[in-house]
């Protein structure tokens, strides 16, 4: 029973992690946009039907339903359309499609700056508005411009008189985009927050100089041997001597203070014979040691074997000993912090780069039975399975638990910072990208002595917006399905 509602704890932690992660995402872009007078009328988390809301102001709060993100209401988030209409916004497509508006003849034109996601595999999407085709009839005009006209014409209902200088377009060009940028912002600031905690607060577990495993023999990269057999020849490790428990001192001549310096010793010293001074029982010890020139995997940045294209891992002949450190716990300083984020950052870059090929893995593991790749993406539903397991095994110390929520949440955050940046509506480096070039349109109007050309009417990116709103589903319910029947397992 404790175990069961130690699982549904870590689930809750995560979920409440996520949800301050997102409402606050969205007050990055709520602040500023009242900061520079733009009219906000709505600030929701979640999407769906209205569970609580409360109006201050001009503006409502409130929390929705569903917690599939969040979003704000601004008005004018797009120049007028031909008709002169101004189309209020919001920063969330999900709403659009709520039962509060059916048929969208509530709705606002939306477009997405959102945290609006739970995980780097749900980013939040939006929704914006292009001019109907002119002269087409209502009776033949295609159901999405009827859409679309019909969010303009309830939208501009939402337009009080005199509150046209109030829109967001009519912002320069750098106030939009401090906008745009503030919600990725608050969440890399959350990112920098828990990841501060983790390593300065819990502090990191690493290999320390303490020899905790001594192989017996030579066990070629890849082989899944697990006793030697009577030809194995023995490690040099154990041919040294070499015991568990054994700190290294020094390593022919130079003091060792971290494994990863002992290792880069060994590997390129195949051959030669080390002195090796070790510390055993409060004494030390000198000892002969001599690696072997063997394959080992090649290991990236993050201690991971590396992948040739083919799929095979990738080897190289280096020295080898056949030992192996213990953990150690060490807390860091705030500078410490900043690697730690400059990797999660290029981990999800990567993830964006491949996740075509790592969506077609998820959808071969997910209905073919593979394993998961633990690297991968995952939904929420991934992500609370993870934090329930940890947190409700009764192997790790309850001080581990909390920084593995921490720096979990900290992972999420660089996720949705990350993410929200890719130059596409209605993500929003979107809308970030719209309005550089607006103002690269108008720089070069102006050296050249042309007229200005006027605000971009990035509501003519709305088929790429819906396109991208369409693949962003598709990759939800394909996560959500693998992670409910294959998960990732660690």
């Amino acid at each position: 029973m404790i175990t069961v509602l130690l699982y549904i704890l870590g689930i809750v932690v995560i979920l409440i992690g996520l949800a301050i992660s997102i409402g606050l995402h969205e007050v990055g872009h709520l602040l500023p946009a009242k900061l520079f007078g733009v009219k906000v009328t709505q600030y929701m988390v979640g999407f769906g039907k209205t569970i609580w809301s409360r109006k201050k102001g001009e503006t409502e709060y409130g929390v929705k339903m569903l917690p599939l993100g969040g979003y704000i209401s601004m008005i004018g988030m797009f120049p007028p359309g031909k008709d002169g209409n101004v189309r209020d916004s919001t920063t969330g497509f999900l709403q659009t499609l709520s039962d509060e508006h059916p048929t969208l003849h509530r709705s606002h034109a939306e477009s997405d700056t959102a945290a609006d996601t739970l995980s780097p595999s749900a980013e939040a999407l939006a929704q914006a508005d292009i001019p109907a085709e002119a002269g087409v009839p209502d009776g033949r005009r295609r159901f999405f411009d009827q859409l679309v006209q019909d969010a303009r014409d309830s939208s501009a209902e939402t337009i009080g008189e005199g509150e046209d200088h109030r829109a967001f377009y009519r912002l320069p060009v750098w106030k939009r985009i401090i906008i745009m940028l503030g919600g990725p912002l608050m969440n890399l600031f959350l990112a920098v927050l828990f990841m501060s905690i983790v390593v300065m607060g819990f502090g990191l577990p690493q290999s320390s100089t303490t020899i905790e495993t001594v192989n017996a023999c030579v066990v070629p990269a890849g082989s899944t041997a697990t006793e030697c057999g009577p030809d194995s020849a023995p490690s040099p490790g154990a041919e040294a001597g070499l015991k568990p428990g054994d700190k290294l001192v020094s390593l022919d001549g130079t003091a060792i203070t971290s494994w990863t310096q002992a290792t880069e010793i060994i590997r390129v010293s195949p051959g030669k014979t080390l002195n090796l001074v070790v510390e055993r029982k409060g004494t030390e010890e000198t000892l002969k040691l001599t690696p072997l020139l063997t394959k080992r995997y090649v290991l990236d940045a993050q201690n991971r074997p590396v992948k040739e294209a083919d799929g095979t891992y990738k080897t190289e002949e280096v020295g080898f000993v056949g030992i192996g450190p213990g953990t150690e716990t060490v807390q860091g300083s705030f500078g410490d912090v900043f690697p730690l984020i400059g990797n999660n950052i290029g981990a999800v870059a990567n993830t964006i780069v491949h996740l075509p090929q790592r969506l077609y893995d998820v959808a071969v593991a997910a209905f073919g039975g593979g394993e998961r790749d633990p690297n991968g993406p995952l939904s929420v539903v991934g992500v609370g399975r993870i934090a329930g397991e940890v947190v409700s095994n009764h192997n790790i110390t309850d001080s581990n638990k909390a920084a593995f929520v921490f720096n979990l949440l900290g992972s999420l955050n660089v996720a949705l910072f990350a993410f929200n940046l890719i130059p596409l509506t209605p993500l929003d480096g979107g809308h970030v990208a719209a309005a550089l070039w607006e103002g690269l349109r108008r720089r070069i109007a102006k050296l050249f002595g042309r007229p200005d050309p006027g605000p971009v009417d990035a509501a003519k990116l709305m088929p790429l917006t819906m396109a991208v709103a369409g693949i962003f589903l598709v990759m939800t319910v394909l996560l959500v399905f693998a992670d409910l029947v294959n998960p990732v397992r660690f």
